[in-house]
């Protein structure tokens, strides 16, 4: 394995005082009732990476629901990487400036984008079965979370643009189109414009390397349907027919000539905020909205294999892969080639099931814990040190864990 997290600790996260793991370089399945908290540990993998995690929650949202006032939450992680060999990173919550703080080997960051350097964090929750359901929003973040993956500086590109785009609102809001300073609007549709353009182009290198890691995925099995797979939105439509220059200054151009609709509507009519990332179902040629719910999934599955396979490939190692619950509505025979493939990918992956049964092709592949109210109550691979894996407190001297944070 190319990625492996060789000891885990959350602090005061979700349902977790104080939880430390410690996987065995090999998959690891998360058994139990619902509600037993094996979703939470898949959430904290998912902080390892930058963004708000799988759930998409605010910083304060994650903190135990018993913790006192002043503290915060804390991930820490020891993994193997084929890269940089083995490293310390961690991450938590700064109540004081409700911030994110992260530390890679005992060293503060600037920032959480750093995180993408030195680990890729690919997941698929339940939750995102609304993907192809739900508004442009939602697939929109799917994407971007993608790039993240591939390139730290995209986030910065979208907080530009969203900065931008809410204070030109405001003034247009505020003053009006005819009374607004047309100067302070032109700044900030050049930096809108500017934006944009970055944004577009990554998004649409994205989607054609996701496309083609989807095709060769689908070349060595093809037990979940071939996705097409397309960014929609004026902005990367034009990209894709004229220069990049041309279709700044048009962008310009259009955003001044929409100034009048935008002050009573709000927001902008185009732009990269209202682009949509489109998936089709190639064997039936229906967008995916449109097809069964038992398509949908395997849709989203193939997606997320795809953006898997396109971190190894990029990146020079396979991704830490998280899914949840995502072998209980498959058949024996699709979960075996499931686990066939993710395994065939070189990374750790995470799997979490209410039935240990349904993973029993994985019985000598991976490494199972039992949980229950937020404890794990059975180590079912005896680990070296079994008293490793229960909840424990932290000797002020142990650097593995992340209450530094």
């Amino acid at each position: 394995m190319s990625q492996t997290v060789t000891d885990l600790r959350l602090y005061r996260f979700r349902c977790y005082g104080d939880l430390r793991l410690k996987p065995e370089n090999r998959a690891v399945v998360l058994t139990g009732p619902n509600g037993a908290g094996k979703t939470n540990i898949l959430e904290a993998l998912s902080f390892l990476g930058p963004g708000r995690g799988l759930r998409h929650a605010a910083l304060d949202e994650v903190l135990q629901n018993t913790a006192k006032p002043g503290e915060g939450w804390a991930v820490s992680a020891v993994f193997d990487n084929a890269r940089y060999g083995r490293m310390q990173i961690g991450t938590g919550l700064d109540t004081a400036k409700n911030r994110r703080l992260v530390k890679i080997d005992g060293e503060m960051q600037k920032g959480q984008a750093v995180l993408s350097e030195y680990l890729s964090v690919v997941w698929v929750t339940p939750q995102m079965d609304r993907l192809f359901l739900d508004g442009s929003a939602l697939r929109r973040r799917f994407l971007d979370q993608v790039i993240f993956n591939f390139d730290p500086s995209h986030m910065g590109r979208l907080k530009r643009y969203e900065k931008a785009l809410r204070d030109r609102s405001r003034l247009l809001r505020e003053n009006g189109a005819h009374r607004a300073d047309p100067v302070w609007l032109s700044s900030l549709e050049t930096v809108m414009a500017e934006a944009a353009l970055s944004i577009a182009a990554a998004r649409l290198i994205t989607v054609e390397r996701l496309q083609k890691a989807a095709i060769e995925n689908h070349l060595s099995s093809d037990i979940f349907p071939l996705p097409v797979i397309r960014i929609e939105g004026w902005v990367e439509t034009a990209l894709e027919e004229k220069p990049a220059l041309e279709v700044e200054d048009g962008f310009r151009a259009l955003l001044e000539k929409s100034r009048a609709r935008d002050a009573v509507t709000g927001g902008a009519e185009h732009g990269t905020h209202r682009s949509d990332f489109m998936v089709w179902h190639k064997g039936h040629n229906l967008l995916a909205d449109q097809c069964s719910t038992g398509e949908q999934k395997g849709l989203l599955m193939a997606v997320t294999l795809a953006h898997a396979r396109l971190v190894a490939a990029e990146r020079g190692f396979a991704p830490l892969l998280l899914l949840d619950e995502m072998a209980a509505h498959l058949d024996e025979y699709r979960r075996g080639v499931l686990f066939d493939m993710v395994l065939a990918q070189g990374g750790q992956c995470w799997m979490t099931g209410t039935d240990r049964s349904i993973f029993a092709p994985l019985e000598n592949k991976a490494q199972f814990f039992n949980l229950e109210n937020a404890a794990i109550v059975e180590n079912i691979t005896p680990l070296d040190d079994p008293a490793a894996v229960l909840p424990e407190k932290k000797p002020e001297e142990d650097t593995g864990s992340g209450h530094e944070l």
